[in-house]
């Protein structure tokens, strides 16, 4: 197995006589959130050419834990954070907050990956938009699921022209969880996950559908489900499920659904101009695992099979992204990152990808509260397009409450005594203190 930094020369195209210093030393790392943070620290080693140097959190105990782990400096203040020596931040802290720690990273002179959401506000999507131009640093979205093998041998087989071009896609990420489960990573009633609109973790079904097909989506309508049955057994105040259509560039429509009613699904399907693929259905996280081309039988080629379903593997690196999490997502992030660093080229998903789909899931809220109103999605990539959203701020996050802002469900349910009284015994169990215990 090739590693290290000759191995990022000849991916990016690079010859060895015009590396920058970069090339020739690690990159250093520092995270920012230690729990979901610490997959990112983990996979920051020698096979992509990182070092970890520094992490940052306010949870102190376990800060001090997770940094004798893995030998780092700790920081509880992100802006002295930011003045320790390193190349590049990974943003694992909070969906909600990505948006102003990128830019205040990028001006920082640090490249940033940030994960699940690039902002959540349009306004934070302008922002960081024009901060990525203005210092020419690499931004990426960690958007984990692109990378999955499934996922990786769709964007091959589309590319390849087999099935034309896209006519209709589908994504699914629904992933329920017991009320316990959901309080223990969700502790006081103002943490996001319990005001999270049902459209805005949208990244997870859209982001691989955008990676295999290469559109834009240029309009959405959205439509939230809310359930009272499933809403009383918890504290949160969005809905629990959503359907989001998005209308392309090209004209296609794909179909986004989510989040967490009873029936977990995580399950992709493109329609093309000359066939159809899919994740083949099946119990497990991810499916089968397997894929499935098919074709009409009028409009197959000579020699293409009618249909073919198989297990594919990841074209290089198989070992290690077994290893990783989300279906080995969590090491291709790392590695694209590091790659996009040491190359001086925007890695796919880029910041005006990363913006974009961060945005569908903002402004399909807007849509649902008006019953799937269509509303266009701005092109970030063009000045004259995202301007007029400079100063939207429009939010459902409590600390962002005022006039005009909006809710961040449907429902008027309230959660059961039951599931009051769980709630306090699950954040007492896990130490939380917090002003907003219910």
């Amino acid at each position: 197995m090739v590693r290290g930094v000759d191995y990022f020369a000849r991916q990016s195209g690079l010859k060895t006589n015009h590396r920058t210093k970069i090339m020739s030393n690690k990159i250093r790392i520092g995270v920012i959130g230690v729990g979901r943070g610490q997959s990112f620290a983990s996979a920051a080693t020698d096979v992509v050419g990182m070092e970890l140097v520094a992490i940052c959190d306010h949870w102190e105990e376990k800060l001090k834990a997770v940094g004798e782990k893995f030998n780092v400096a700790t920081y509880t203040d992100y802006d002295k954070f930011l003045e320790h020596d390193m190349d590049a931040v990974i943003l694992a802290n909070y969906f909600h907050q990505h948006g102003p720690f990128a830019v205040k990273a990028l001006k920082a002179g640090k490249h940033v990956m940030s994960e699940t959401a690039s902002n959540t506000t349009l306004a934070e999507g302008v922002a960081l938009c024009r901060t990525v131009e203005e210092t020419g640093l690499t931004y990426m979205l960690a958007e984990n699921y692109p990378f999955t093998a499934f996922n990786q041998e769709m964007r091959r087989v589309y590319q390849s022209g087999e099935i034309g071009e896209v006519t209709y896609a589908e994504g699914e990420y629904n992933h329920p969880m017991t009320p316990r489960s959901s309080l223990s990573i969700s502790p006081g009633t103002n943490h996001w996950r319990n005001w999270i609109p049902s459209t805005y973790y949208c990244t997870h079904a859209l982001a691989p559908l955008v990676y295999i097909t290469g559109e834009r989506v240029v309009r959405v309508n959205g439509l939230s489900i809310a359930n009272d049955e499933v809403t009383r057994q918890y504290v949160r105040k969005g809905d629990p499920g959503s359907v989001i259509l998005c209308r392309t560039g090209n004209g296609a429509v794909f179909r986004i659904f989510g989040l967490c009613l009873p029936g977990h699904s995580n399950w992709y399907r493109v329609h093309g101009s000359h066939g159809a693929m899919e994740l083949a259905r099946g119990s497990g996280y991810f499916g089968s695992g397997q894929v499935r081309v098919w074709h009409e039988e009028w409009d197959q080629k000579p020699g293409q099979l009618r249909e073919q379903v198989y297990s594919p593997d990841w074209p290089e690196h198989g070992d290690l992204a077994r290893k990783a999490g989300h279906g080995g997502g969590d090491f291709w992030t790392n590695f694209h990152f590091a790659n996009a660093i040491r190359s001086g080229e925007p890695p796919f998903l880029d910041v005006y990808r990363g913006v974009e789909m961060s945005s569908v899931g903002i402004i399909a809220w807007k849509s649902a509260l008006k019953e799937g109103t269509p509303i266009e999605v701005p092109d970030f990539r063009d000045e004259e397009s995202r301007k007029a959203y400079e100063n939207d701020h429009w939010s459902p996050w409590p600390e962002h409450a005022g006039p005009g802002q909006p809710p961040a469900g449907s429902s008027k349910s309230k959660p059961t005594k039951e599931a009051l009284e769980l709630a306090r015994q699950v954040w007492t169990e896990g130490g939380y203190k917090g002003e907003d215990m219910v």
